[in-house]
């Protein structure tokens, strides 16, 4: 993959971003895209449906509204904290620097798995329909894994707005078939439309117990409603456009996914979600209710999780590498993941390196696990668990931060119960990703391989626990520096190649 070989010796190396590069627009569809709505429709929110049943619409409402409140606590945070380090920067602002790099370590497992567990949709997607209509062999999936990967690094590559500007295409695309489709599964309903779908005890085994559990695979698909927060570097006044970026993609997108599975419910049954949704049409239950009502126009569809997945990944790269590239900055992960492309303006050693790691990981959980549905299975519990965590940090940040250090601006509702409602939420769906059954209400150990993902995410913290041992020992200023604001600092031009 390039490098930056072609510049000539003596010319300087830019080592900051390309500031003011993206708008609103932009900046919203890259937290609309990175939560990949319909593909998050099609997948995730699917893989919660064998646990709430006719419930699931009440898992995706409590999910909205969890999420509606760390939007609120992130956009708070970002009116004074602008900076590529997003999330990590806004902890360790608000928790300290030590609580700063573990959310950090964290999001460097969380972010950059977001993309290779789209490759194996769209492979799952892509390599599945061609073995189904055409007897392709079942392993090409591995083949559509790798070409989503190349293509994702082109557009990651190729600069900030290229990448945000399809985005922005792809996103409206994907939402206005999948919004088309809801309408018409509502209408087809008829008479079975209910609000009951919003009750707990509804196709499912333990009511609230059951619809927890849902609600793990509800906040997956939320996943991303912040990924507009590490382009603060490179947005047009980013003090107002991530924060209205932020909370719009999370309010937007929510009442997507809410309608979207009201319709499925409604229209497929509530007491045949939980032993027959996930099942039907060979496990791609959207695509098979898509041929009953609009035929052909099934493609559509499709097209659409295909389109979807790509532009997921995409935004996810750009969020990911990033933060890779503010870490490397201050030097908590290899300085060279901070160089700047002399041309395009981006990180592009870090998207080299995600590249690499993300389409070989995605082939290698596809092929451990089984199959592709399986890897992005596991992937997908570990994002979640570990969002959820962070999620639960970024609302008691922007408590402690706004009482101490914002005292003129606190205000009750932003910034005490808002955060804390958040974390109350949060908090159940965090023990029910554990299989902790609490309170009687008869949570399940999640499934192989899901059951795997708390056990990954253990072995990954204690690692970075050691690292921070690590440098608080030897060069503590490198933690201190995730509290660091860059944004408002001059270019600083790099000396010359021969010195």
């Amino acid at each position: 993959m390039p490098t930056d070989a072609s510049v000539p010796a003596g010319a300087t190396m830019p080592s900051r971003l390309a500031s003011g590069a993206v708008g609103l627009p932009a900046v919203l569809f890259q937290s609309i895209t990175h939560m990949a709505p319909a593909a998050a429709v099609a997948f995730s929110i699917t893989v919660g449906v064998p646990y709430a049943g006719g419930s699931i619409p009440l898992a995706v409402l409590l999910a909205l509204i969890a999420c509606l409140f760390v939007a609120s606590s992130i956009g708070q945070l970002a009116q004074h904290l602008p900076s590529a380090g997003g999330l990590y920067t806004y902890n360790a602002n608000g928790l300290g620097p030590i609580a700063g790099f573990l959310v950090a370590w964290g999001f460097m497992m969380s972010e950059p798995i977001v993309a290779p567990l789209l490759y194996l949709i769209f492979g799952n997607l892509v390599g599945g329909t061609l073995t189904t209509y055409f007897h392709t062999p079942s392993w090409l999936w591995a083949v559509f894994v790798v070409l989503a990967g190349l293509l994702v690094w082109y557009l990651t590559y190729a600069g900030i707005k290229i990448s945000a500007d399809t985005g922005v295409l792809l996103g409206l695309f994907e939402i206005i078939v999948f919004l088309a489709l809801a309408i018409t599964l509502v209408a087809e309903a008829g008479s079975r439309n209910t609000l009951s779908v919003f009750t707990p005890h509804l196709g499912n085994s333990h009511g609230y117990g059951s619809v927890f559990a849902g609600m793990i695979y509800a906040i997956l698909a939320f996943i991303g409603f912040e990924a507009s927060a590490p382009l603060g570097e490179e947005a047009k006044d980013p003090k107002k456009t991530i924060p209205r970026a932020v909370v719009l993609s999370a309010v937007l997108i929510g009442l997507f996914y809410l309608f979207s599975y009201y319709a499925a419910s409604v229209y497929f049954g509530p007491h045949r979600m939980a032993a027959n949704f996930v099942s039907f049409n060979n496990g791609d239950p959207w695509t098979g209710m898509a041929k009953k009502v609009w035929g052909i126009g099934w493609i559509l569809v499709f097209l659409a999780v295909a389109n979807s997945a790509i532009a997921n990944s995409n935004a996810g790269v750009n969020a990911a590498t990033r933060v890779g590239y503010a870490m490397g900055r201050i030097g908590l992960l290899p300085r060279q993941l901070a160089r700047v492309h002399p041309t395009h303006r981006t990180p592009y050693v870090a998207i080299n390196v995600q590249a690499i790691v993300g389409i070989a990981l995605a082939l290698f959980l596809g092929f451990a696990t089984g199959s592709p549905l399986n890897g992005f299975a596991l992937l997908g519990t570990v994002a979640t668990i570990i969002v959820i965590g962070i999620y639960i940090l970024t609302n008691l940040s922007c408590v402690v931060y706004y009482w101490r250090d914002q005292r003129a601006h606190f205000n009750i509702l932003l910034h005490f119960l808002i955060p804390v409602l958040g974390v109350i939420l949060f908090v159940p769906a965090l023990i029910a990703s554990f299989g902790i059954n609490f309170a009687g209400l008869g949570i399940s150990p999640l499934t192989s391989p899901s059951n795997l993902a708390p056990i990954i995410i253990g072995i990954w913290m204690l690692i970075g626990i050691g690292l921070l041992v690590y440098f608080m020992a030897t060069n503590p200023a490198r933690v201190r520096e995730t509290s660091e604001v860059y944004l408002e600092e001059p270019d600083v031009v790099a000396p010359p190649a021969q010195a």
